[in-house]
């Protein structure tokens, strides 16, 4: 059964959700049949990567706010973060245009890498702050989880993905996706937001009842005749 989670790099809930659906997903007993698939959502498309800037200086500046509020709504986060394992240093997050790490995250998927390029980029941004829109540092990214670092540079700089991505936003919209993280089931089921982890465990249950109905399992009418067992017996 496959689950689509639309998401964006630069979103603090969907780090948190993706931690909450994986506490669920490692509980439920059919995870093995489950394929999880990363969709591209961009946040303020617009704008302009500020390595010069942290996420406390961004957000005052944007929501014209002192920068001791935008501190505390930055704290706020940062303690709703850590009450699930996660270690965001907003201070040094650096506020970047998230449209190269989609791409990244496509050219992961072609070599079965994507959740772990969605996990390197979530560090990345809010505990490492790493520019996620530079080339090299994407580079460096891809390397660390297996990838070819000539064929992603050449996709990075050729404008590899950039359908792929845009693809994503639009089907987004033709489904209602009004923010992120937005985690579908089966496409009969959603999740909007970082929900509990009970809530994700709930939904997962529900649309796998539905989905095995529709996609019963087979098993084999067999006729035995002699053969040899994986313990060697023969007969």
């Amino acid at each position: 059964m496959k689950i689509e989670v639309w998401s964006d790099v630069m979103c603090p809930f969907c780090y948190i959700g993706k931690r909450k659906f994986e506490t669920a997903l490692a509980q439920f007993p059919y995870k093995g049949n489950i394929q999880v698939e990363w969709k591209s959502f961009q946040l303020m498309p617009d704008l302009e990567t500020s390595p010069g800037k942290n996420l406390n200086e961004f957000l005052a500046e944007h929501k014209g706010i002192s920068m001791e509020q935008a501190t505390s709504m930055n704290n706020h986060v940062i303690q709703l973060a850590k009450q699930i394992g996660l270690d965001y240093n907003l201070d040094r997050s650096i506020p970047a245009n998230s449209f190269n790490a989609h791409r990244f995250t496509h050219f992961a998927k072609q070599y079965g890498k994507q959740n772990e390029a969605e996990e390197l980029l979530f560090r990345s941004y809010f505990t490492d702050g790493e520019n996620i829109d530079d080339h090299a540092t994407l580079i460096q990214l891809g390397i660390e989880i297996g990838l070819d670092a000539a064929a992603l540079k050449t996709a990075l700089e050729n404008g590899s993905y950039v359908d792929d991505v845009r693809k994503d936003i639009q089907e987004a919209q033709q489904i209602g996706v009004r923010g992120v993280p937005f985690f579908v089931f089966d496409r009969k089921y959603a999740v909007s937001g970082a929900q509990e982890s009970q809530t994700f465990l709930e939904t997962l249950e529900k649309a796998y009842t539905s989905w095995r109905k529709e996609n019963p399992e087979t098993s084999l009418d067999i006729i035995d005749g002699e053969s040899c067992s994986p313990e060697g017996e023969c007969r």
